[in-house]
């Protein structure tokens, strides 16, 4: 697949909508997919492993997965926390209707997708669960976890996962130093794990930066 259509905003290529069967929150169930989207096949290694090493999400709050593709992880999220509101973002217009159809056929009404334009830059999310489109190139992707990544809520925790060779152990003191120069002593940054050449980064918005931003 030319990668170039999985982050692109309208692939040119045919569509070709299949069904295929994955295992999500521990369950296995159907889900639709497409040509020229992002892990078209199957459940991508990257996003495997996350799901795999993440927390169980909390009951409720306001979560977000950034770049949804076809929709596992926000389905996951969907399917563990039915309470919680899930907003997946997503630029590709043929994987945004994927998820969305994806969360009809699992039966899931708390899951809505929006171009990124489309969310508003002062909503806050308690929960992030990533798996960064790493090939769009490294100032493309500092804009986009710039963007999001401040839109923690205090108390709110980001889970990445992002491959050794695609530059995960230089991104982590990037993400570091960006958060906290922003907002000093707010964010705490760290690696949470290491599987099959994944890095899972866990950055956390501290509760304590809510006390100093309101002393």
């Amino acid at each position: 697949m030319n990668n170039e259509h999985y982050f692109s905003a309208a692939p040119t290529g045919e569509e070709r909508r299949r069904t295929i069967n994955v295992q999500l929150a521990g369950r296995q169930v159907q889900v639709e997919t497409a040509g020229n989207i992002f892990s078209p096949d199957d459940l991508d290694r990257g996003t495997e492993i996350l799901l795999d090493t993440v927390p169980r999400p909390p009951k409720t709050g306001r979560f977000l997965d950034i770049g949804a593709g076809w929709g596992p992880i926000a389905l996951t999220m969907g399917l563990l926390a039915p309470e919680a509101q899930v907003t997946a973002v997503e630029v590709n217009a043929r994987a945004a209707a994927l998820t969305k159809s994806n969360s009809q056929r699992l039966g899931l009404d708390n899951i809505i997708v929006r171009h990124p334009d489309e969310v508003s830059h002062d909503v806050g999310f308690d929960l992030i669960w990533t798996n960064p489109p790493i090939r769009i190139g490294k100032q493309a992707l500092h804009e986009l976890l710039t963007r999001w990544l401040v839109m923690l809520n205090f108390g709110g925790e980001a889970w990445l996962v992002v491959a050794k060779k695609l530059g995960a152990d230089s991104l982590l003191p990037w993400i570091d130093s960006m958060l906290n120069e922003k907002y000093p002593g707010q964010f705490t940054c760290r690696r949470a794990a290491t599987k099959k050449g994944f890095r899972i980064l866990h950055i956390a918005r501290n509760l304590q930066g809510s006390e100093k931003s309101h002393s």
